[in-house]
């Protein structure tokens, strides 16, 4: 017999939406920030160059988003017993897959801004030059005259 929670449905989706945002964030600076690079590049390197598949898999884990979210879920669901709909295993199964796929999505909206920030300093930074060459022109035609 699966029996519901007795937790309101609002409360949660509250809770997937709020857990979803560390989830996102430890499984973002582990797979992409300075912080971690030099571990991150020992694994890439171990991945890349074990001969055992388990070896290569296990290692690839920790350079690889979407793979580490969900080991970094299943930690927040253990420590946050999160169970979503049902309870029991069946509650903690849908809260594993949901939290992995909310935090990759907050994830991808985080990739998605970073890129258009960037994409603006750029642009920023090209004008700044055209602007100085412009200058550098217009001083240097002023002058000899």
């Amino acid at each position: 017999m699966v029996t519901e929670l007795s937790t309101p449905l609002t409360h949660q989706a509250a809770m997937l939406l709020l857990l979803a945002a560390p989830v996102a964030c430890v499984a973002w600076t582990v797979t992409h920030e300075e912080v971690f690079r030099e571990p991150r590049e020992f694994c890439k390197d171990r991945a890349a160059s074990s001969l055992s598949l388990p070896k290569r898999k296990f290692f690839y884990l920790f350079t690889c988003e979407y793979c580490f979210s969900h080991y970094v879920s299943a930690l927040a669901l253990w420590l946050f017993q999160f169970q979503l709909l049902y309870a029991g295993w069946r509650g903690y199964l849908i809260a594993w897959f949901s939290l992995v796929w909310l935090a990759n999505v907050y994830m991808s909206f985080f990739n998605r801004l970073r890129l258009d920030i960037k994409h603006e300093n750029v642009e920023i930074a090209a004008t700044q030059k055209e602007i100085e060459a412009i200058e550098v022109n217009t001083a240097g035609n002023g002058a000899a005259r």
